[in-house]
């Protein structure tokens, strides 16, 4: 089982949206499609997430994991 770096949400109004980033590159995404369909998961490849919540992810991220996902997000 790979060490978990950080969690990081970008939920808006109240859809939950986290991505949960691994040491080994991974990246698991929970979120809920709507009300009724909550807490779906999937893992994805860091090139799958849009440019778009790879800005939400590095502002949403705590200062002093910035540095490690960016890298894994291949960001910018």
């Amino acid at each position: 089982m790979e060490k978990e770096i950080c969690t990081i949400s970008i939920a808006t109004n109240w859809l939950g949206d986290e991505y949960i980033f691994y040491e080994n590159h991974t990246v698991k995404r929970v979120y809920d499609s709507h009300s009724l369909n909550s807490n779906k998961s999937e893992w994805l490849e860091p090139k799958e997430i849009s440019k778009q919540n790879k800005d939400k992810l590095i502002k949403a991220c705590p200062e002093e994991f910035k540095e490690q996902i960016m890298q894994i997000l291949d960001y910018p």
